[in-house]
Parts: structure tokens; C-alpha cells; sequence
């Protein structure tokens, strides 16, 4: 993996001297604990102003030792934690040493049989793999880089020469969050979707998960080009799915749909408002017909507002054995969360209006802001009051590639569930 290196020449260098920083009581305990993040609301003290990207060493109230990360002036998330309690000399070595433990990790995914091959799944998993504010996805030989926070821009050609050496690829994309992408001044001639190294793609890329084929758009696509967090759930519809009727909602490119449908389900819809998505969802179905199941079930396409057609359907006493039901994040903020609960309700309710009597309910949340218990709690009071209770079968989160290892982290959460 040669990584192009004009693209990092008009990148800044990280800046020689640090910014020192003393915090509340809260945040020194929260940081003892390993927490990633220090809010700019918990800075008591700082030395001097710091750009995006400077190294923040946090004190305590001892004038010890506490934390260093990267500093971001344009975030409430001032400080991105990359070492607690013990000070260390921040550089590719350093990086090389996380990415490493991160790589490991993920070994037992690259080394799977080969009914089961999966060479798409993530290999950093930002703060929870100790690189706060930076994912990098795998889709077979492309490495897809996603920042959420220019302050690694001045770190982007260590973190990408430690990647060439540990994990060589024939591609290398960078993403960028939209609060980056509307900072054009911090990134310094980066862009959304920019080449790092490798050639140019053409079309989508293909890889594969469980032995199934997916394309992903690594360039435009949602995230990274696919939401590789589902893949457990995915594989748990699949034992699921054996003669019945199912109706993928947000089905995004069609991920639920191809399992459900190896898994041998007759009837398959994919549900989704963007036209673009059902038509990759088409192709996606089409890269799995060697399946004698997938070739097998009928499946259609929806492009059209998921609400809309529900409603539709309940109308017309359309119904489904099962209904899955897996929304974009509803609540990116604290204010959000009431509107969000309200939605996940609605979904329910929607959901069990087209779902047949026994027939099972599959709902999930990506949204950090709604806990767990909210979430279930919701879905669960809404059957009942409906008439129609539901008899959990199983609660899930993430998968081992996106491990989690401080609250915040922990977005993802999904409910199957059988009407009884």
C-alpha cells in the first residue's frame, strides 16, 4: 500500500508544544476510570489556546499526571483521550502499537472457513480501541479511514504509514464526518471520499460476510458504504426466517433481505425511502444466486417513505411472518430523545400492524442518546397496549468487531420478539 504522498505535505505537523489542561473533580474521576473524552464544560485551566489537533495533557488537581489526547477547539468534546494515567511519547510508533491490538482483535474474523469468509467488518472501533474520533472499516482489499474530528489531521500520515505496514491494502479512502466536511478550512485540501492511496474505483466494491456477497460504496455510501454493525443480527434473521413472509424496513441495500432470504424465506420486501438503495438491494440479492434459497424467493423493492407504506399496508390487511424494523439514529442530541422514543412507539405500532398472528418482531436502535432499557421498555409497553404482548426471544448488541468499552459507546440494540 504506497500511500500518495502529496496528500500530506500541505497537512500541518502536530504543533511542539502541548496545551495543559486541569479539569473539575467529576472529570478526574471519570478520567481515572479510563473515560475517552473531556468536555470543554469540565476545563477548569488551560495554558493557551490550542488548534485542532494539539496534544492536551490533563492534570490533576496534584498537578499530576491525568491524561493526554488530541486537542479540539471546534467540539464540546475538547479532549479525545489516547493515554490514561501514565504519560507516553505520542508518534507512528505509538499508533502502530494501537492499531496492532486493534488488528489482533479482529483476527479470528480474517481467519474464518470458507462458507462463513467475511473480509468486511470494521478494524478500528474508535474510542473503544483506544483511537478516539477515528474508525477504519474493511471491505476485502479497501481500508476505508472515517474522522469524526479534524484533530487527527495532523496525525493522518503516521496513523496511515503504521496501517501500510500491519495491514497492507490496495486501496485506502478517507471519510469525513459533516461537521468536518463543513470546516473546509481545517482539513487543508481533504475532501469526503479522497484517495489515499490505490487506484480510483470504478463502481461499487464487492465482499463478502458469512459467505454472502455485499457491494459497498466506500466513496458516497452511508458511513462507511455499509453498516457492517448488523452483522450478528443479521445472521440470527437468517435461522429465523425458514417458509415465512418478511418485510425489511430501512432496508437500506438490502443486507436483512439477502440473509432472510438464505435463510428460506418464499416472500421478501426491502423497504426504503432512497430509490438508489433498493436498486443496490437488487444487486445485492442478484451476487447471492448461487444459493439455491436466495435464487428461490421473490423478492421486491420499495423506494417510498417507510411510514407511508406501512400505514398502506396495515390498511389493506397486507401481513408478514416477519417484520424487521431498523431506523437511522433518531436522537443525535439530549433534546432529541423524547421525539426519538416517540418514533421507536410508532415504528411498533406500524410493525405490529402488519405482522401476523405469532410472527416475530426484530426492531433495533443505533441511538447512543436512548439507553437500552428505554428502548425495550417502549417497544414492550407499546404491545401491550395494543393487545398484542410480545415474548422476547432474545436481546442483542454489538458484534465483537465494534466492542464497547465505556457508556456512551454503547449504541446499538436490538429486540426479537415473538406476538403471542
Amino acid at each position: 500500500m504506497t500511500i500518495n504522498p502529496a496528500l500530506f505535505t500541505r497537512l500541518p505537523a502536530p504543533a511542539a508544544r502541548n496545551v495543559a489542561i486541569r479539569v473539575t473533580p467529576a472529570a478526574e474521576r471519570a478520567l481515572r476510570k479510563g473515560h475517552p473524552w473531556c468536555y470543554e464544560s469540565a476545563i477548569t485551566h488551560q495554558s493557551r489556546d490550542g488548534a485542532p489537533g494539539d496534544l492536551a495533557v490533563i492534570f490533576d488537581h496534584n498537578r499530576k499526571f491525568l491524561a493526554v489526547g488530541l486537542y479540539d477547539p471546534t467540539s464540546m468534546i475538547r479532549v479525545r483521550v489516547l493515554q490514561h494515567k501514565k504519560s507516553a511519547q505520542i508518534n507512528t510508533d505509538w499508533f502502530a502499537r494501537q492499531l496492532e491490538k486493534a488488528i489482533k482483535l479482529r483476527a479470528p474474523l480474517a481467519n474464518l472457513p470458507e462458507e462463513r469468509r467475511t473480509n468486511g467488518y470494521r478494524l478500528v472501533h474508535g474510542e473503544n480501541d483506544g483511537l478516539p474520533g477515528l474508525i477504519i472499516d474493511r471491505y476485502a482489499d479497501t481500508l476505508v479511514i472515517k474522522l469524526y474530528t479534524p484533530a487527527w489531521i495532523p496525525y493522518l500520515k503516521s496513523v496511515c504509514t503504521a496501517l501500510a505496514q500491519l495491514h497492507p491494502a490496495e486501496r485506502l479512502i478517507l471519510r469525513l464526518n459533516r461537521a468536518m466536511q463543513d470546516q473546509p478550512s481545517l482539513l487543508y485540501g481533504l475532501s469526503d471520499g479522497i484517495m489515499l492511496s490505490g487506484p480510483v474505483l470504478d463502481g461499487p466494491i464487492l465482499f463478502q460476510e458469512n459467505g454472502l456477497i455485499f457491494e459497498a460504496d466506500p466513496v458516497h455510501g452511508q458511513k462507511t458504504g455499509f453498516f457492517l454493525d448488523q452483522r450478528h443480527n443479521r445472521a440470527r434473521v437468517e435461522t429465523l426466517s425458514a417458509g415465512k413472509s418478511i418485510l425489511n424496513v430501512f432496508a437500506y441495500t438490502g443486507g436483512f433481505s439477502v440473509y432472510a432470504a438464505r435463510g428460506g424465506a418464499t416472500h421478501v420486501i426491502s423497504l426504503d425511502q432512497s430509490a438508489p438503495a433498493c436498486e443496490a438491494a437488487k444487486r445485492n440479492m442478484l451476487h447471492n444466486q448461487h444459493y439455491p434459497a436466495v435464487a428461490a424467493a421473490v423478492h421486491k423493492t420499495i423506494a417510498a417513505d417507510a411510514f407511508e407504506v406501512m400505514a398502506s399496508m396495515a390498511k389493506n390487511g397486507q401481513q408478514f411472518d416477519l417484520v424487521i424494523i431498523d431506523p437511522p439514529m433518531f436522537a443525535q442530541k439530549r433534546s432529541q430523545i423524547a421525539a426519538a422514543v416517540s418514533a421507536y412507539r410508532r415504528l411498533t405500532q406500524m410493525g405490529l400492524n402488519v405482522l401476523q398472528p405469532g410472527g416475530i418482531l426484530v426492531q433495533a436502535s443505533c441511538s447512543s442518546r436512548v439507553d437500552a432499557e428505554t428502548f425495550f421498555n417502549t417497544i414492550h409497553r407499546t404491545a401491550r397496549e395494543m393487545g398484542r404482548p410480545l415474548q422476547e426471544m432474545e436481546r442483542t448488541t454489538h458484534a465483537p468487531d465494534h466492542p464497547i468499552t465505556f457508556p456512551e459507546g454503547a449504541y446499538l440494540k436490538c429486540l426479537f420478539a415473538k406476538v403471542t
